[in-house]
């Protein structure tokens, strides 16, 4: 069925501004248009619902298809932005495709629900119109139809020019639990609407865009926060990262430690975990933590109650661990008794780690690591200085040349990823992520076994920032190349379908959207913060290791189109739309970056957890078994494992010599792993 209506004039006084107005963002009043008022094919006028506007709102029929269609006039040709109210009673999503002129402007636009029929929201995208008569159509792309929509409103498009960067900080006031953070003022086009503060990455507080002061509490005594600012105005664009400060609180006047905690002993052992028990420590102003530790190495924080499992160990592996006591202040207590124990055997499914031999040292920060086709080589990148090296299997190194146009965020860019075409034999191609002047690239390079040569953007376009930039790559079962993209600090870009970043991207090695995407752009995967572990299972299906904010870290098995959740889930959540992870972990245990998978269990390197988690697949299922941890503080931060072409074996990787290990250059070190 097929109903036409008399169509509104008002847009053209909107539009019919100088395209020059409409680039430089100016504000105006939006126009409204009813969807009673449109074209509709497959869909009703109705009014069995409250709050909606004008004399009803369009009922789509529950068919893929069903679409509403708005004809407006501009005057001159420009960018605008489109408003769209619906309500979503359901608990299912309910995409649309949003055409001007015929062609998809924004593909598979979502459209949530709203909590019943009688709440409605609104849903922005930005389009390019032509002058003259512009058909604007919204087409259900799938079974369960469009929602119910009220109006369309256009306006001269969406403010798109960041703030600049702020000025360097710096910190007074300093006490033992806080500070005042200051920074020079940054500007925007249309105002600074708040200020971002950053603490190596994760968000610590927000000030308001009218200040350029603001008092962090809640800190450690004694401790150096390395600190930086971002600006953010009303439209959500971000400014780059401010200088960084570091600035160290004072020691606690509070100098008495606890008291030593009383016997620890074991309760119960299996081959993965231990039950431990501990009698109460007592302290002057209160007892706030106990640390379960090997030697240095901190195993787990108990903050209530004194008893605990013991998760993540190594099968059939010897541990010796005692506890200590710390209050507000830091101050640790002396040790209590040590307990000595090995966990049961292991189960033989999948293999286990059995040996761990350095294979090469001498570098600073390596960051990507990718076998050659024919298994003889890797070539290895070193993030901060841009060189790439070939790597043989028994550790020998050749420097083969260096990336043009990287550079750094004194962060976490630089030269990052590297992957290999499956048909280097013939093309000799192969393909790297760095960051540039205006952003991250994905560039491809010709390797003929000794040299790089030649320099071909592929992609460009993906917003940086001092952290969150992302940077794996990895060719697929199906030939393409998949990409995963940090946010760039600006989280609401991870749920923006049309943005590059916060996303697994996946391209043809010409640099075009892969056929088949589910978006029709590069985008096949959306809802990440900082995903830097890409690995294929046996059956060809994609997984991915990601950072967390402050609470979960993440692994997921990723489908095509699905939302990964940030920034509004972090970790497991249940919220309609949102795709679970497959197993997640305490930021301080993990902090992933690469992982690998060898007969059917991945392997993922993590940063500030310093640790080397074994998570076995269940059979074919898309479930995991028990995460268990190797190496837990023994090598420092883990970036990177690769599985070796032809063995049971991992290549494992350390970053120890960037901004958060400290290490002097050349410390870092690439070991061998055999898995039996």
């Amino acid at each position: 069925m097929i109903i036409r209506r008399v169509l509104p004039y008002g847009l053209a006084a909107v539009l019919a501004l100088p395209l020059a107005a409409l680039s430089q963002g100016t504000a105006l009043a939006a126009t409204d248009y009813q969807a009673e008022d449109a074209l509709i094919s497959q869909g009703t006028v109705a009014t069995n619902h409250t709050g909606y506007t004008g004399t009803g709102f369009v009922d789509y029929t529950n068919v893929k298809g069903s679409s509403v269609e708005f004809t407006v006039s501009a005057a001159a040709a420009g960018p605008a932005s489109l408003t769209l109210r619906y309500a979503n009673g359901t608990t299912t999503d309910r995409p649309m495709d949003l055409a001007v002129n015929g062609t998809v402007a924004a593909p598979a636009v979502s459209f949530p629900a709203t909590t019943d029929w009688n709440t409605w929201a609104t849903k922005t995208v930005n389009v390019q119109l032509k002058a003259g008569t512009n058909a604007i159509r919204a087409r259900a792309t799938t079974d369960h139809g469009g929602p119910n929509l009220d109006r369309l409103s256009l306006a001269a498009a969406t403010d798109t020019q960041p703030p600049t960067r702020p000025g360097q900080p710096s910190c007074s006031d300093i006490g033992e639990d806080r500070l005042t953070l200051s920074w020079g003022a940054s500007t925007d086009d249309t105002g600074v609407a708040a200020y971002d503060l950053y603490e190596h990455g994760n968000k610590i507080g927000e000030a308001p865009g009218t200040t350029t002061t603001h008092t962090l509490t809640g800190l450690t005594p004694d401790t150096t926060y390395d600190l930086t600012v971002i600006a953010r105005d009303a439209a959500g664009n971000t400014s780059p990262a401010s200088p960084v400060v570091d600035c160290t609180t004072k020691p606690s006047s509070d100098t008495t430690p606890p008291t030593a905690p009383g016997t620890l002993h074991t309760v119960g052992i299996t081959s993965n975990t231990v039950d431990l028990a501990w009698g109460a420590s007592t302290d002057d102003r209160g007892v706030t933590a106990y640390d379960i530790r090997s030697g240095s190495t901190v195993y787990q924080t108990v903050t209530t109650g004194t008893s605990t499992t013991l998760t993540g160990l190594a099968c059939n592996s010897p541990y010796t661990l005692d506890v200590v006591a710390r209050d507000a202040a830091g101050n640790v207590s002396p040790p209590s008794n040590t307990v000595s124990f090995t966990t049961k055997a292991c189960a033989t499914d999948g293999g286990v780690p059995s040996s761990i031999a350095t294979l090469s040292t001498g570098w600073t920060i390596p960051w990507g690591t990718y076998w050659m086709p024919d298994g003889k080589t890797a070539l290895v990148t070193e993030r901060d200085d841009f060189r790439v090296w070939k790597v043989t299997k028994d550790g020998t190194r050749t420097q083969v040349g260096t990336v043009p146009n990287a550079v750094t965020t004194n962060g976490e860019g630089g030269l990052l990823g590297v992957a290999v075409d499956p048909g280097w034999a013939t093309n000799h191609y192969v393909y790297f992520m760095h960051t540039a002047a205006e952003g991250n690239r994905v560039v491809r390079m010709t390797y003929d076994g000794s040299t790089l040569t030649g320099y071909t953007i592929l992609l460009q376009g993906i917003r940086k920032n001092r952290y969150h930039n992302g940077g794996r790559l990895a060719f697929g079962p199906d030939g393409y190349l998949y990409v995963s993209t940090g946010e760039a600090q600006q989280p609401d870009l991870a749920q923006d379908k049309n943005s590059l970043n916060g996303k697994i991207l996946r391209m043809t090695t010409d640099g075009k959207p892969a056929p088949g995407n589910p978006f029709g752009n590069y985008v096949y995967s959306y809802g990440h913060r900082n995903p830097q572990g890409l690995a294929f299972d046996r059956n060809g299906r994609l997984w991915e290791a990601e950072f967390g904010n402050s609470s979960k870290d993440e692994l997921n098995l990723i489908k095509p189109g699905a939302n990964y959740g940030w920034p509004t889930c972090e970790g497991t959540c249940s919220v309609p739309g949102m795709t679970n992870p497959k197993a997640t972990w305490n930021v301080s245990e993990a902090s992933p970056s690469g992982i690998a998978v060898v007969r059917n269990v991945i392997y993922m390197a993590s940063l500030r957890g310093e640790r080397l988690w074994r998570i076995p697949v269940n059979g074919d299922t898309e479930n995991v078994g028990t995460p268990t941890a190797y190496y837990v503080g023994s090598y420092g931060r883990l970036r990177t494992v690769t599985k070796v072409p032809g063995a049971d074996e991992l290549w494992l990787s350390t970053t120890n010599c960037d901004n958060n290990g400290n290490a002097p250059d050349g410390s870092d070190k690439i070991f061998r792993v055999t898995i039996k």
